[in-house]
């Protein structure tokens, strides 16, 4: 018969165990300063072997070493290596701070090797030390680079033949001017330069150098940069081409579905629909939040769409995808309610932006004091033969739709259509035919007939002088999107169009219009006031100095004068230190900065072009 026999824990035991559970925590809590740190000091070792093979005097010494006593060709060998690796280091240091894998591969191989090229070269063991070192931590570290690669065109192969060649040319005339002078003297620039660019394709130039070892060091280099160049743009145009983000005509009908229920909860819920922005849904898909990645900025726009009580779960998709690449997540014009909901359910933090100017239709009238000045000129425009029509879009015909979309394109005044958070980015879409356009007229000189009930012509023609374009706001209200007119009409035809949306629309069941946001609209308002500080005083006269160029002031007077209600909207982000880069990607995004490429293979769809109709399901949407 066998006893059980009790075995007390020694008091060591818990203690490890708790050792072990601290030491799998810290384990598992993530670095975020380690990614940067790794991807500058791969930066700087990238630069050190770029001068340290350019430049000759980085090469010698004084004393005799090991190096010295290798063969002539393997230092130069060694020298071109380290050439090729110090720039790949260089292009791959941006990567490396984004937490990219693809990147971390890459160095794992690059900086061992590169080190074992600095031990044949240099006399002194610190150079390679450090490259062995760092190989260690990113190997011991390699969970902090976890991201998968961002989407991808081959428009990226031209772009790197562009800079590469750039780079090349400049590292090589470098290299050819530092080195020892040629068998015939000083050569020239124009020698230097077609020395330069005979050896990035592999043959030899005009200059004669006295040494044969630096001959073929300059020879070498030269070679590898150009090999290095046509390798690069080789390997982007060749490997598979992982598309942007787009909307899907399946992911369209869902978040259309959406707003069918819930569009009337945001004004900017509509521009959802861009065609140039992907959606991702909650786990039980009745809620959705539409985003562009833009310079490794992961940028959504408005609130999410749907129902709040489904936000959280979006909200931790569009979380989750954001790690998963090493995007920044930021939200740009949210409302109060959906920056609350961000910053509890995702620990981001709010800015406000800016004011949307909503105006009630029932409420709005052009009696009084306050609205003399419109009153004014919108008598005035009048009495200068301009009129108003106010419609559905879907009550225009074809050739209205494709005159007002032609007109639109030709007073934009710039080649880049912009707008991201607050423009839907085409018009007379067969899925749009709730939208309503607002176009001023102006007939010839005399003419009366053929004019409409209104004393307006019949259809849009020539007289078509400016046009305005709303998108649904739930079932009874309407959002700004497109405000364009020409150029040579009278003054104060913009007010003449939104006096007569105001007016009309309540005919069509709208009681609430949105109009243009206006960015920082309580600092400009504050800062003129009686008693305002001088910080408030300095930041409105910064903000009226940049209106210059991004029209803050203009847009917040222009709103001011139909009085309506400002409801606030908000910029969710991470960390302030992430602000300059998400501004710069939402610039991107609104077009005020354009760079890169157009998309392969692929139209840029623009104001004032008609796509044409395909199926989708049962349903008919635009491509």
């Amino acid at each position: 018969m066998s006893v059980p026999v009790s075995v007390e824990p020694s008091p060591e035991q818990p203690r490890r165990r708790g050792l072990q559970t601290l030491r799998s925590q810290a384990a598992s809590v993530p670095r975020a300063w380690l990614p940067g740190a790794v991807g500058y000091a791969c930066l700087l070792i990238g630069l050190l072997d770029i001068c340290s093979a350019v430049f000759p005097k980085l090469r010698h010494t004084k004393v005799h070493t090991f190096a010295g006593q290798l063969p002539g060709a393997t230092t130069t060998l060694a020298a071109v290596g380290t050439l090729m690796i110090g720039i790949l280091l260089v292009l791959l240091a941006h990567a490396l701070r984004r937490r990219k894998r693809r990147a971390w591969r890459a160095v794992c191989v690059l900086l061992p090797l590169g080190a074992a090229l600095q031990a044949l070269r240099w006399h002194q063991p610190g150079p390679c030390v450090v490259s062995v070192v760092l190989f260690v931590v990113v190997l011991i570290h390699r969970r902090e680079f976890y991201a998968k690669a961002d989407p991808r065109t081959r428009w990226r192969a031209v772009a790197n033949l562009v800079v590469m060649s750039l780079v090349s040319l400049g590292l090589g005339l470098l290299i050819v001017s530092v080195h020892p002078k040629s068998e015939i003297g000083d050569p020239s620039l124009a020698e230097r330069l077609q020395e330069t660019l005979y050896g990035l394709f592999g043959f030899d130039g005009p200059i004669q150098y006295g040494s044969d070892r630096v001959g073929d060091l300059v020879a070498y280099s030269l070679g590898a940069l150009g090999l290095l160049t046509a390798f690069t743009t080789g390997y982007l145009a060749l490997r598979p081409e992982k598309p942007e983000p787009e909307l899907t005509p399946e992911d369209e009908i869902r978040v259309r579905e959406l707003l069918a229920r819930h569009g009337q909860r945001d004004s900017l819920g509509y521009f959802a629909l861009r065609r140039d922005k992907s959606v991702l849904f909650s786990p039980s898909g009745k809620a959705a939040i539409s985003y562009r990645v833009v310079s490794g900025v992961m940028l959504a726009s408005g609130d999410p769409v749907g129902d709040v009580e489904a936000w959280p779960g979006a909200i931790k998709v569009f979380m989750a995808e954001a790690r998963e690449h090493a995007w920044v997540p930021a939200v740009m014009g949210c409302s109060e309610v959906g920056g609350e909901v961000w910053t509890r359910e995702a620990g981001l933090d709010a800015l406000e932006l800016g004011d949307e100017a909503i105006v009630d239709t029932a409420a709005f009238s052009l009696s009084g004091r306050a609205m003399r000045n419109v009153r004014q000129m919108v008598k005035r425009i009048e009495r200068n033969g301009y009129s108003c029509k106010v419609r559905r879009v879907g009550d225009l015909t074809l050739e209205e739709k494709r005159q007002i979309a032609d007109a639109a394109a030709r007073w934009r005044g710039t080649d880049t259509e912009r707008g991201f958070s607050m423009a839907l980015g085409r018009f007379g879409d067969i899925g749009d035919d709730d939208c309503v356009v607002v176009t001023a007229h102006k007939a010839p000189e005399g003419a009366d007939a053929g004019a409409d009930e209104g004393g307006v012509p019949a259809g849009v023609g020539d007289d078509l002088k400016a046009v305005l374009h709303f998108v649904p706001w739930g079932p009874d209200g309407i959002s700004l999107e497109l405000m364009r007119r020409d150029r040579e009409a009278d003054p104060g035809l913009n007010e003449l169009l939104i006096v007569a949306a105001l007016q009309e629309v309540p005919a069509l069941g709208v009681r609430r219009v949105s109009l243009n946001f206006a960015m920082f609209r309580s600092a400009l308002a504050r800062g003129e006031r009686i008693g305002a500080g001088p910080v408030l005083r300095a930041w409105r006269g910064l903000l009226v100095f940049l209106s210059r160029w991004f029209q803050i002031e203009s847009l917040y007077k222009f709103n001011a004068k139909f009085q309506p209600e400002w409801e606030p909207r908000f910029l969710v982000y991470p960390a302030t230190r992430d602000l300059p880069r998400i501004g710069f990607a939402a610039m991107q995004a609104e077009a005020f900065i354009t760079l890169g490429m157009p998309r392969f293979g692929r139209k840029r769809q623009r104001q004032g072009l008609m796509p044409e109709p395909v199926k989708v399901g049962a349903v008919t949407e635009a491509a």
